[in-house]
């Protein structure tokens, strides 16, 4: 069950959210001026928005879970989607195995090149996003807030970005980047937006077309990611828990995954505690594979849970 805390998903009409999230944005941004904040936006000059309403999910009871991990292991977020007029929507799961009707998120990211939910307080929900510009800057992005934290340039030479959690030994979420060269880069999240210096995880990365994950897919308490290489293979790449080497070596898992044209974890889908997977076929439906928790075979078959029309958005996290 769903309880919503905030009423933005309620709104009648998109106009009426549209006006709602501007209001809430100006709003706060002439709270932070009149307090003297630094890090306000111009209010004739507000960024991008993005809002994320706080819910309660409950699981339907124990006999649910059948696997390793424990209810409540995975993170639980909604999927986000950033369309061509650079507004953002997100679902959020509806503790059934599918996701509720999308709700107005924000608008103003048209400039967008990459966006990434991240866990700072390991509470299992997201608390913000990292996003790089079109000129190549990394920002982040506390939910509900107009407080666009610079992060640092250069962020342009890197063509995939994604946080998998925690995948650095630490408690905040952390970041993988993958540069033009095809070598895979590790930042450790601080907890608090910023990262650490970059760390060389490998090379060869270019074999793969999609790379991604969000939270712990083997039962082992170690968050894992999935990538998918140009042939359509699927591959596990568990996680050590080790920031210097934070993957072991590759696992498959799947063929013909070439059918999807993006493929994306947001954490626990049908609330059973373990992580799933999203894939988008090449038609505009959508495809959950629910996590088992076992390594060898990660995720059980494809159930449908959203008919065509998911081709409208450009960003998928």
């Amino acid at each position: 069950m769903i309880i919503w805390r905030t009423h933005v998903a309620k709104s009648s009409g998109l106009n009426t959210r549209r006006a709602l999230a501007r209001a809430t944005a100006a709003a706060l941004t002439a709270a932070l001026v009149a307090t003297g904040a630094s890090s306000a936006v111009a209010a004739d000059e507000p960024g991008p928005s993005a809002s994320r309403p706080h819910v309660d999910l409950k699981p339907s009871g124990p006999t649910k879970y059948g696997a390793t991990a424990l209810p409540g292991d995975a993170p639980i977020n909604p999927l986000f989607g950033v369309d061509s007029r650079g507004e953002l929507y997100g679902n959020w799961p509806d503790a059934e195995g599918g996701i509720e009707p999308r709700y107005y998120a924000g608008e103003g990211w048209q400039g967008a090149r990459a966006m990434t939910q991240a866990d700072h307080d390991a509470d299992g929900y997201s608390d913000g996003i990292w996003h790089v510009t079109s000129t190549g800057q990394l920002y982040h992005l506390l939910w509900d807030s107009e407080d666009h934290q610079f992060i640092g340039n250069g962020w342009k030479i890197y063509n995939q970005l994604v946080s998998p959690s925690n995948v650095g030994g630490g408690a905040a979420d952390d970041l993988l980047a993958r540069d033009g060269s095809g070598v895979l880069w590790l930042y450790l999240g601080y907890g608090n937006g910023k990262l650490t210096q970059r760390y060389k995880v490998g090379s060869g990365w270019n074999a793969y077309t999609h790379i991604t994950g969000k939270g712990d897919l083997t039962g082992d308490g170690k968050d894992d990611i999935v990538a998918k290489d140009t042939s359509g293979v699927l591959w596990l790449y568990k996680g050590t828990g080790n920031y210097k080497a934070p993957f072991s070596s590759r696992a498959r898992i799947g063929a013909g995954w070439n059918t999807y044209n993006s493929v994306v974890s947001v954490g626990d889908i049908d609330i059973d505690g373990v992580t799933d997977l999203i894939a988008r076929d090449k038609a505009g439906a959508l495809w959950l594979y629910k996590g088992t928790g076992n390594a060898s075979a990660p995720f059980k078959s494809r159930v449908k849970i959203g008919n065509s029309g998911w081709n409208t958005y450009r960003l998928f996290f």
